[in-house]
């Protein structure tokens, strides 16, 4: 089965919860302003970019080594004329032993080609996901306002 919505993935060499553990030290990969938790199922997090972007989330699954979900509550995105374009959408990161080195994948369930920001936003996720998330995985340092 074949959607539209946005996924990238990477390989690193570390174990599944040590992939686990990093998705989940949000503060460690993200720049931008973070507040609340992503520690537990129903624990909810916001996210703030400058003007550009405000998104709530909720921890909807937590799988140690396997997965994380977060179902997107609320948004605002300032680009875009439909500024809760996000709203109702998911994050997901699937976690997968791959020989010898763990697989990571994420996907933004709902993020399709439709969406006015689909562009920017999937060039957004391929740098911070492929880049900053990997790095905070494979050498313990993601790119975060404090690192840049």
């Amino acid at each position: 089965m074949t959607t539209n919505d946005f996924t990238t993935s990477f390989t690193v060499n570390q174990t599944p919860q040590a992939a686990f553990d990093a998705i989940n030290n949000v503060r460690g990969w993200w720049s931008g302003a973070f507040e609340g938790s992503a520690n537990k199922p129903g624990d909810e997090f916001t996210y703030r970019y400058g003007d550009l972007h405000y998104s709530r989330q909720k921890v909807t699954a937590l799988v140690p080594g396997k997965r994380v979900e977060w179902l997107i509550v609320d948004s605002s995105l300032s680009f875009v004329t439909d500024k809760d374009e996000w709203t109702g959408t998911q994050i997901r990161f699937d976690i997968a032993k791959k020989g010898d080195q763990t697989e990571v994948k994420f996907t933004h369930v709902g993020l399709v080609p439709d969406f006015e920001c689909y562009d920017a936003c999937s060039g957004a996720w391929g740098s911070i996901v492929s880049e900053s998330l990997r790095n905070l995985i494979a050498n313990g340092k993601g790119q975060t306002d404090e690192t840049l």
